[in-house]
């Protein structure tokens, strides 16, 4: 007889007696041979995603032992539905009883129907939130990252990868940090096209940091026509990724810190209908550096416009950029150190492409 493996069960149920359907599920699994319940986590109330207007969901995660091969541990959750009342019905259809096998041991599957790890794990912060309270240490066998890593992406939330969406990835942070160059080699890897920040064209941008605060609307309203143009949601197209080395949501920052009371508020009049219509990204990349190292970044690469740019300035942007990704609920965010980027050596470069890849839509 093998080995017994540990493996991960998603749990879910939205019709009936959702908390006794979950029970029973329970119970089966642990009758019958083959498998154990050895700890299950807190059970939780979650709106359902895809198909709108269902009840709500119990969800939650039950950490077994198995001497089961993943195929007949997969039969094993199929007849497990089937005896609670489960039918055969579309993707996001309500249904009794939902059991998925998350993870399997640190194996990798793809064969008779099974995909292991599950391929939509990384999106959903109730599946995650379950690991991390059964095993925070688990690490994702293709991701090679742990779970609370994973879960800290959402922000409490839960994900969708839509194919029929743009496929926009931003890279955010502060000047100097070095989202151009990420930029430019996700896009040679993925492969993608960059849009860049249109800073070489504003003709009032060098003015502005030379010290001539009443030409701050003029760029900002700028940067505001340009960005939007590159990111309309009804013009990017889509199959095809895009990665921007800013996020669109920069230009309130932005605008905050260099216009005075009144050109901000004619600004914040000005922007909403702009950004209506600019795409939302599936992913954000947020390098993130002391503002003091951005600062030599920033000398080193001696733009002329730039050198006037001060500590005290990047150390504000530094606190504006946290307090944005700290409440960011509109996709999952990777927060990555930009030391750890130094020299983009190939395994470095590989593993980053991998990471944006799970969150953008297969075969882009």
């Amino acid at each position: 007889m093998s080995e017994p493996i540990t493996a991960y069960i998603g749990l879910g149920s939205n019709l009936g007696d959702r908390e006794r359907m979950i029970r029973k599920a329970l119970d089966l699994l642990n009758g019958n041979g083959g498998a154990e319940v050895a700890r299950v986590s807190d059970i939780k109330e979650t709106t359902p995603l895809g198909q709108m207007g269902q009840p709500n969901y119990l969800n939650g995660v039950a950490e077994i032992r198995t001497a089961l091969d993943p195929q007949r541990l997969l039969r094993k959750l199929k007849a497990t539905e089937a005896a609670l009342g489960r039918q055969p019905a579309g993707k996001w259809q309500s249904r009794p009883i939902d059991l998925d096998l998350l993870l399997f041991g640190q194996q990798t599957i793809n064969a008779g129907g099974l995909v292991v790890p599950h391929p939509e794990m990384h999106l959903r912060s109730f599946v995650l939130d379950g690991l991390c309270q059964l095993n925070p240490e688990l690490v994702h066998p293709l991701l090679k990252e742990p779970v609370s890593e994973l879960v800290r992406r959402l922000g409490g939330g839960n994900f969708v990868v839509d194919p029929e969406a743009p496929q926009l990835v931003s890279v955010a942070g502060i000047i100097g940090v070095g989202k151009t160059t990420l930029a430019k080699k996700l896009a040679d890897v993925l492969p993608g096209e960059v849009l860049y920040e249109p800073y070489g064209t504003n003709p009032f941008l060098p003015q502005v940091y030379a010290g001539k605060w009443e030409l701050a609307l003029d760029s900002q309203l700028y940067f505001l026509v340009n960005r939007t143009e590159q990111l309309d949601r009804n013009i990017l197209p889509r199959h095809k990724v895009f990665i921007t080395d800013y996020v669109f949501d920069k230009e309130l920052i932005y605008a905050r810190r260099l216009l005075n009371a009144e050109q901000l508020k004619l600004y914040e009049t000005i922007f909403q209908p702009f950004a209506t219509r600019v795409a939302t990204p599936v992913l954000v990349i947020y390098l993130q550096d002391s503002p003091q190292a951005c600062l030599e970044r920033i000398h080193s690469r001696n733009r002329p416009y730039e050198q006037r740019i001060s500590l005290e300035f990047l150390q504000a942007l530094d606190q504006d950029y946290r307090k944005l990704f700290a409440d960011w609920k509109a996709c999952p965010v990777i927060r990555i150190p930009a030391p750890r980027l130094t020299g983009y050596s190939e395994a470095v470069v590989e593993h980053v492409v991998r990471q944006v890849r799970a969150y953008i839509a297969a075969g882009v």
